[in-house]
């Protein structure tokens, strides 16, 4: 695949967990998906079943969106700014519902391997995720 191909794979992936189409992950996620940076809570199976069950739980508990700020693509990897945004409506494993919107910032990184996500190393901002639901507090108020 063309680097623009693989850019458009990971648009797509967002697209359909903003639709809340988890069985979309089946066509564009590798059944031995490596997540280098797996959610903050235990229990998840490895690969794309693991993924599956992640993005589940967070729409479930915080149904929303991902907008993608920049993507850059070489090779077999895509590199993509994003922000992701919902409202906290349902319980996160040890934080209940706060009905707050919440916004997160990350830069991802896939590696696509046959026309599917292979692997994905992340760097999320969990600190300030954590600290608009009032678990951690705010060391600037």
């Amino acid at each position: 695949m063309s680097p623009e191909e693989n850019k458009r794979l990971v648009r797509r992936f967002y697209e359909e967990i903003d639709r809340g189409n988890l069985d979309a992950m089946d066509e564009l996620v590798a059944e031995d998906y490596r997540d280098h940076s797996p959610p903050p809570f235990p229990g998840f199976a490895p690969g794309r079943e693991g993924l599956k069950q992640a993005f589940r739980m967070f729409w479930e508990s915080t149904p929303g969106t991902h907008r993608i700020e920049d993507q850059i693509a070489e090779g077999d990897k895509v590199v993509t700014r994003l922000t992701a945004e919902g409202v906290h409506s349902g319980d996160l494993p040890g934080i209940p519902a706060t009905g707050r919107t919440v916004r997160m910032t990350a830069t991802v990184i896939h590696r696509i391997e046959d026309g599917r996500l292979a692997e994905k190393w992340s760097d999320k901002d969990l600190l300030g995720f954590l600290r608009q639901l009032g678990v951690v507090p705010d060391g600037g108020s």
